[in-house]
């Protein structure tokens, strides 16, 4: 991202615009923390890139290349000119007495955050921004909650960062129509 700020009156108007994805029920289980304090930018990073570098190193990597995966990581968030966490409020949504019904409705408010988050990235780009989710919260979302003081029903689920873009990546690579799509 260039350097070059980005006015609030655009994140505003793109957070509303999140917020009119579609959700089971229409119960609208996405919360949305802009992180605009450094210092608490910085913790949120710090905290998150403890658990991160743990789980790298439980999954076998070096200390050296999981250094190199984290500080690329805390680049990207620290130097974002927006980020964005967004989360799954768990105080939305019915409640079951069964366990399967209740996993369907965790999912559907989850599938409802993805969709406010997707909808997001869409008015990100229409105001001329570029944008990318990052899923890191999801593997440290006590870490996220502590370090953001959010409420324990809150749940990470990502956090996007956005600022005008420096250049335009190239695509990647798609999979082909024909392992996506099956005419039934």
């Amino acid at each position: 991202f260039l350097q070059k700020p980005v006015p609030e009156e655009v994140i505003e108007r793109i957070v509303e615009t999140a917020c009119f994805a579609p959700s089971a029920h229409n119960d609208q289980p996405w919360r949305f923390v802009w992180l605009m304090d450094v210092k608490k930018r910085m913790d949120f990073v710090s905290r998150l890139s403890e658990k991160f570098r743990n789980d790298l190193l439980r999954d076998g990597r070096s200390e050296d290349e999981a250094e190199a995966i984290l500080h690329k990581s805390q680049e990207r968030i620290l130097k974002a000119p927006v980020a964005i966490l967004v989360c799954l409020d768990k105080t939305c949504g019915d409640v079951y007495p069964d366990e399967v019904r209740q996993q369907a409705e965790y999912l559907m408010g989850v599938q409802g955050v993805a969709m406010a988050g997707f909808q997001l990235l869409l008015a990100a780009h229409a105001e001329g921004l570029g944008g990318m989710w990052m899923c890191a919260p999801l593997f440290a979302q006590d870490e996220a909650r502590d370090a953001l003081g959010l409420p324990s029903t809150w749940h990470p689920q990502g956090l996007i960062l956005l600022g005008y873009p420096e250049n335009t990546p190239t695509t990647p690579a798609r999979r082909a129509l024909g392992e996506v799509l099956i005419r039934a």
